[in-house]
């Protein structure tokens, strides 16, 4: 049996996406206004997470909660993976009883491997690839504060990781302009950047990223699985900072988003990530709203 699943941006047509996303803000304000779905009624979620999570686990176990189902959390030792059963055979027994999966890893390859032996929907909660979970409530958080985010200018500083790499999707499915700074050899995937290159711009230099920008996004210099990276990331990126100096080259009305967590003195000043540009704290609660909206579309289609 095939199934529809969520890997990364490019899994689903714009057209849908921008649907996501307006499910996301009725989801919400339908929750302020106690009102929940029961969309996932009798429904689980099973969630196998390979690293640590805080916002991506809370999120889709209250997710679930919410639109009436129940999640089930299995961690690196909770399962027979830990003693060498296959992905494959794993996939098979958990889609036989759970209605999602939600898969959290350093290793794209086992997230795909999961999905090719998977009767249910899966979806990436991680990988060293891409993040999509997280830029569906980025953009949710744009258009929240700004309306529609296609033609705008982003302005990515730091890393060229998983989450950089799917704001270049994003870019592509949404119709935006991405300008990306990143130290010589932590650009991200040339080849990611190339089907995009009508909508991304790589540079080394970020005030030529944040010049006029509408957002400004950053991230830790130091991602899960490189923390013996650590002093030498640190060195490298430390012309990398958003800085409020920085931030004046941007619009001036320009947002700061950040998927957190944050290391204020490090790739960002406590005054801007504090600051009333910031909407971090709006962008972590939609994580919640957005990946409801999307278990709502995996389950009713």
């Amino acid at each position: 049996m095939t199934c529809r699943h969520f890997l990364s941006l490019l899994d689903f047509p714009s057209e849908d996406l921008q649907q996501l996303i307006e499910k996301a803000m009725d989801l919400k304000s339908g929750l302020r206004q106690g009102q929940l779905s029961s969309v996932m009624k009798g429904k689980t979620l099973a969630m196998v997470f390979e690293k640590a999570s805080t916002r991506t686990r809370v999120s889709f176990e209250i997710g679930a909660n919410q639109l009436g189902g129940s999640a089930l959390f299995l961690s690196p030792g909770d399962s027979q993976m830990s003693r060498g059963e296959s992905l494959a055979d794993t996939a098979r027994v958990l889609s036989s009883m759970a209605d999602l999966i939600v898969m959290r890893t350093l290793a794209h390859e086992r997230l795909t491997e999961v999905a090719q032996h998977s009767q249910v929907p899966v979806i990436n909660a991680m990988s060293d690839t891409s993040h999509p979970c997280q830029l569906l409530a980025d953009i949710l958080t744009f258009v929240e504060h700004r309306g529609s985010i296609a033609n705008a200018t982003v302005a990515w500083i730091g890393d060229g990781n998983n989450v950089c790499q799917s704001w270049i999707n994003a870019a592509r499915q949404f119709g935006f302009n991405l300008r990306v700074a990143a130290p010589i050899g932590y650009e991200p995937d040339p080849d990611i950047v190339a089907a995009s290159k009508d909508y991304t711009t790589l540079s080394d230099q970020p005030e030529d990223a944040v010049l006029g920008a509408d957002l400004v996004v950053t991230d830790t210099w130091t991602s899960i699985g490189m923390e013996s990276e650590r002093a030498d990331r640190e060195s490298i990126f430390s012309n990398y900072r958003v800085t409020s100096e920085l931030m004046h080259q941007a619009s001036k009305d320009a947002l700061f988003m950040h998927c957190l967590p944050a290391y204020r003195g490090k790739e960002v000043d406590a005054k801007v990530i504090d600051g009333p540009q910031s909407v971090v704290w709006d962008e972590a609660e939609n994580r919640l709203h957005a990946q409801k909206a999307l278990m709502f579309m995996l389950l009713a289609g």
